[in-house]
C-alpha cells in the first residue's frame, strides 16, 4: 500500500472528518447517517487513494463521496422520502446552503443545533464534543470525571432520545441562540483545554484542538458581540494559548507556568486577550469565563512568576467561587492560597477536597507536601497522581518530581 496515500488519508480524517460530518449533517438532518457516511468514504479513500493517486482536494473529494454513500444508502434502506433523496442529489456540496440563517459556519452550526434544549446541558455538552469535537468517549469523560462506562452509556441515551423524540438537527433561529449558548461554551472551551492538557497519549499538547476552539471562539464573538461571557471566553482561550509556546520544553517536555520563560509567550494574543478582559470589566456583569479569564490577565500581566500579583489572583477566586463554585476551582483557589500565605494553609484547603477522578488533586497535593517537608507523604500523594494520569507527559513530570525526593531527600523546599 503507498505509505504517503495512507498517510495523507489519516490526516485529511484528523484535520476534515469534523467538518465533513457537519457538512453531511446539513445535507441529510441525520448525524448518525452523516458519520456512516464519512466514514465509508474514508474507507473507500483507503482503498482507492495508493491505486489511483490522491485527488486534488481531498477534503471535497471526501464529501462528495459521503454525499453519494448517503444517497445509495437512503434508497437502499428506504430510512427517507423520495423528496430527501431528491433534495440530496441536486444540493452541490460545494456551494454555501441556501439558507443560513444566524449561523454560517458548519461546524458552529452544529455545536448549536446538538445543544437541544430536549437534552441536559451535560448531554448536551457531552454529544457534540463527541460528534464535532473529536474527542473519544475516554476524553470526554475524563473532562466530566466519570468511568468511561458511565459516559458511554449517557451518550447512547442522548441519540436514543433524539431519534425517539424525533428532535430534528435544525439550526436555532436567532432567538432562540441565548437558551443554548451556556452549553455552546462548554463545548467550546472543553475542546479547547483537551487541546491545551490532552488527558491521554503521548503528547501534551493537540494544537489542533486548540485552534479550532480559539476559531469558533471568534465566530461566537462576531456572532453575539452583546454577550459579556462570549468575550470572557475568547479573552481565557487567547491568554492561556498565549502561553503555549513556552508549556512544553524542545523535548516536548512539561513546564510549569512559574517555570516558562514568559519572553515566549504570545505578545500580541497576550494584548487582544487583555482589551477584552478590559471591555468584560467595563460592562460590569461578571461571570465565569470572565473571572477566569481576568485570573490569567493577572498571570499575563507578570513579567516573572515572583512579581505574580497572588493576592489579586486569590480575590478573583473568592468571587469565583461564590459565583460558580467548583472542587476545581477550589483547587485553583488553594493553590494561590498556598501563594499567599504559605503552603501550609493551601494543603487545609486541599485536605478538605474530593476529586477521585482527577489527578490535580494529588498532584497540587504532593507539591504542597514537597515544599512542607514531608517526603513520604508527597511520594505517596506523586504515586496517586500518576494513577489517575493517562498523558505520556504529565507521568513523566510527576516521575521526575517523585524520584527527585526517592533520590535525595535534600532537594526539599523550605
Amino acid at each position: 500500500m503507498d505509505a504517503p496515500a495512507t498517510a495523507l488519508v489519516e490526516r485529511t480524517f484528523r484535520e476534515h472528518s469534523r467538518r465533513a460530518v457537519a457538512v453531511l449533517t446539513r445535507l441529510l438532518g441525520d448525524i448518525d447517517a452523516a458519520e456512516e457516511a464519512v466514514q465509508d468514504a474514508f474507507v473507500t479513500a483507503l482503498a482507492r487513494w495508493p491505486a489511483d493517486g490522491v485527488p486534488p482536494s481531498p477534503p471535497g473529494w471526501i464529501i462528495t463521496t459521503a454525499r453519494n454513500r448517503a444517497i445509495d444508502r437512503l434508497r437502499r434502506e428506504g430510512t427517507r422520502t423520495e423528496r430527501h433523496v431528491q433534495a440530496a442529489l441536486l444540493h452541490d456540496v460545494t456551494s454555501p446552503p441556501q439558507e443560513e440563517g444566524p449561523v454560517v459556519d458548519d461546524r458552529l452550526r452544529m455545536v448549536f443545533t446538538c445543544c437541544h434544549p430536549a437534552l441536559s446541558v451535560p448531554a448536551q455538552v457531552a454529544l457534540t464534543l463527541r460528534l464535532l469535537g473529536g474527542l473519544t468517549t475516554a476524553e470526554i469523560a475524563a473532562a466530566f470525571l466519570v468511568p468511561e462506562p458511565t459516559m458511554a452509556q449517557r451518550l447512547v441515551r442522548a441519540k436514543a432520545k433524539i431519534r425517539d423524540a424525533r428532535i430534528p438537527y435544525r439550526v436555532p433561529t436567532e432567538a432562540e441562540l441565548p437558551d443554548r449558548l451556556p452549553a455552546v461554551l462548554s463545548v467550546v472551551y472543553l475542546v479547547f483545554t483537551e487541546g491545551y492538557a490532552a488527558s491521554a497519549g503521548e503528547e501534551l499538547v493537540r494544537g489542533e484542538l486548540c485552534a479550532e476552539a480559539v476559531r469558533l471562539g471568534r465566530l461566537l464573538a462576531e456572532l453575539m458581540p452583546d454577550e459579556p461571557e462570549v468575550a470572557g471566553l475568547l479573552a481565557l482561550m487567547l491568554l492561556t494559548e498565549s502561553r503555549r509556546p513556552a508549556r512544553t520544553s524542545a523535548g516536548g517536555d512539561l513546564v510549569l507556568l512559574a517555570d516558562q520563560d514568559r519572553t515566549r509567550w504570545d505578545t500580541e494574543l497576550i494584548t487582544e486577550g487583555q482589551e477584552l478582559v478590559r471591555r468584560c470589566l467595563r460592562r460590569n456583569r461578571p461571570g465565569p469565563y470572565q473571572l477566569q479569564a481576568a485570573i490569567a490577565a493577572v498571570h499575563s500581566d507578570a513579567a516573572t512568576a515572583a512579581a505574580t500579583d497572588w493576592g489579586q489572583v486569590l480575590a478573583l477566586y473568592d468571587q469565583l467561587m461564590a459565583l460558580a463554585p467548583s472542587p476545581v476551582v477550589a483547587l485553583n483557589r488553594a493553590v494561590a492560597v498556598a501563594e499567599v500565605a504559605g503552603p501550609a494553609a493551601g494543603l487545609e484547603f486541599v485536605e478538605r477536597l474530593d476529586l477521585p477522578r482527577h489527578h490535580l488533586l494529588p498532584a497540587v497535593r504532593a507539591d504542597l507536601l514537597r515544599r512542607l517537608g514531608r517526603r513520604e507523604e508527597a511520594v505517596d500523594a506523586y504515586d496517586a497522581a500518576l494513577a489517575l494520569t493517562g498523558n505520556e507527559r504529565e507521568r513523566a513530570f510527576l516521575r521526575r518530581r517523585r524520584d527527585e525526593l526517592t533520590a535525595d531527600p535534600q532537594s526539599l523546599e523550605a
